[in-house]
C-alpha cells in the first residue's frame, strides 16, 4: 500500500528532506505535462516544472490540507506557469467556438467513445497539446487526472460555475480540433444518428 502524501509532508516539515524527494518523483510526470501543455516549450516547461517543486518545498508548511496535496501542487505549477507566460508576454491564440454547437460537441465525445481507450487517450492527448495554454492545462486535470470541477476550481482559484463555462469552451475548442483529426465517415455516422 502507498504511504500517504501527508506521511512525507510531515516528515519533509520536520527536517527530513530525502521525504520530499519521494514527493517529487510522484508528481514529477504530471507536473511537467501540466507545464509543457501551459507553455508549449519543452525547455521552459523543465525549468518551471523544477520552480514548481521549489516554490512547493519552501511554502510546504502553508499547506493545510484542504484539499489533496496534488491539488494544491497543481495550483502552485498552475501559478508558476502563469507567471512565465506573464514574464515572457506570451499571448493565447483562440479557436472561434461560436460555430459548434452543443449536439456537435457531444456527437464528438461520442465518436471518441466508440475508439480504443488507448487511441481515444492518444488523439485527446495530440489535440489537447494543440489548444491554448490553459484549455490544454485545464482539459488534462479533468480527462488525465479525473479531478472533479470542485478540485480543478480550487487549483485555478475560480468559482465551480465558472470552471463548467471554461470547461464547455475548451470542450468545444477541443472539438474543433478533433472534428479536423478524426475519420469524417466516423464523424458523419455519429452525427446523422444523433438527429
Amino acid at each position: 500500500m502507498t504511504i500517504n502524501d501527508q506521511h512525507y509532508i510531515d516528515l519533509t516539515i520536520a527536517g527530513d528532506t530525502t521525504a520530499f524527494s519521494i514527493l517529487v518523483e510522484r508528481y514529477k510526470d504530471l507536473v511537467f505535462t501540466l507545464c509543457l501543455r501551459m507553455l508549449k516549450n519543452r525547455e521552459e516547461a523543465e525549468e518551471v516544472a523544477q520552480d514548481t517543486f521549489v516554490k512547493a518545498y519552501k511554502s510546504l508548511n502553508k499547506f493545510k490540507g484542504n484539499s489533496k496535496f496534488s491539488t494544491w501542487i497543481y495550483k502552485v505549477c498552475y501559478n508558476s506557469c502563469l507567471d512565465n507566460l506573464k514574464k515572457n508576454r506570451k499571448y493565447l491564440n483562440n479557436i472561434p467556438i461560436n460555430e459548434y454547437t452543443t449536439h456537435e460537441v457531444k456527437t464528438i465525445g461520442n465518436a471518441l467513445d466508440d475508439l480504443e481507450q488507448q487511441e481515444r487517450n492518444k488523439s485527446i492527448q495530440d489535440c489537447i497539446g494543440l489548444l491554448p495554454n490553459e484549455d490544454a492545462f485545464l482539459l488534462t486535470l479533468y480527462y488525465f487526472e479525473e479531478l472533479s470541477l470542485d478540485e480543478i476550481s480550487k487549483v485555478l482559484g475560480l468559482k465551480t460555475n465558472h470552471i463548467k463555462v471554461k470547461l464547455f469552451r475548451s470542450r468545444k475548442k477541443l472539438a474543433h480540433i478533433l472534428r479536423k483529426k478524426l475519420d469524417p465517415e466516423i464523424l458523419e455516422s455519429y452525427e446523422s444518428a444523433g438527429e
